[in-house]
C-alpha cells in the first residue's frame, strides 16, 4: 500500500501518517516546512515506518510536478491512498494527481 500526505508535518497529518505506518503502508509526505518536515521524519525513522518526504508548496504547480514526479519514482507510479491538506485548491490538486497516477501514465504523459 503506497501513501501521499500533503501537510504531513503538521499535527494531524502526523496521526494520519502514525495510522498508515501501523497497515504496512510506504509513505511520502510533503510539508512546506522543511523544519517540520524534517522532525516528522527523523520521528518517524526512529519508529521504523517506511516514510520519505520533500518540501513543497502544493499550490505551485511546479512544485505539484516536481512532487508528482518524486511520488511516481518512488511507488513504481502506483499510489494507493492520497490525503490532501490544500483546502482552497484541493479538488483542483486532488484532480491533478489522480489524473497523472490513473491516466496520464497510461498516455505517456510525464508532467
Amino acid at each position: 500500500m503506497t501513501a501521499l500526505v500533503t501537510g504531513g508535518a503538521g499535527p494531524l497529518r502526523h496521526a494520519i501518517v502514525d495510522e498508515l505506518s501501523a497497515f504496512g503502508a510506504r509513505i511520502h509526505v510533503c510539508d512546506i516546512s522543511e523544519t517540520l518536515l524534517s522532525q516528522s521524519l527523523s520521528e518517524w525513522e526512529k519508529k521504523g515506518f517506511q516514510v520519505s518526504g520533500s518540501v513543497c508548496d502544493v499550490t505551485s504547480r511546479p512544485e505539484r510536478e516536481t512532487l508528482i514526479q518524486t511520488v511516481s519514482s518512488l511507488f513504481d507510479g502506483k499510489l494507493n491512498i492520497l490525503v490532501s491538506k490544500a483546502y482552497t485548491l484541493k479538488h483542483f490538486i486532488f484532480r491533478e494527481i489522480i489524473f497523472w497516477f490513473n491516466v496520464g501514465k497510461q498516455c505517456g504523459r510525464t508532467s
